[in-house]
């Protein structure tokens, strides 16, 4: 199983300008509106979700997060600490 983080802007550059602060690198992405990556180990999430509600008034970007086939969740300020503790409770290893 796999679950996906999905991030989306509609200012050109932010993207790279996020996603080179997250990995520390320069990222150059084809479409810089839209930006998705699955991961194994759904644990691996907490961390850009942590760094993207850390940093969320740097940028104008938008986070969803899918753990379900077809189920997308919008991760925000409000909903981002719930959304990591269940994730540790879902996928506890």
């Amino acid at each position: 199983m796999s679950v996906s983080v999905n991030l989306y802007s509609k200012k050109k550059g932010e993207l790279n300008k996020f996603l080179s602060h997250f990995y520390n690198t320069n990222f150059d992405l084809e479409n810089s509106f839209n930006w998705e990556k699955k991961y194994a180990n759904p644990i691996e999430l907490a961390e850009i979700i942590g760094t993207f509600i850390d940093n969320c008034e740097d940028y104008f970007l938008s986070m969803w997060i899918c753990l379900d086939k077809d189920v997308f969740v919008h991760v925000t300020k409000e909903n981002a600490d719930d959304i990591i503790r269940y994730l540790y409770e879902r996928f506890p290893y």
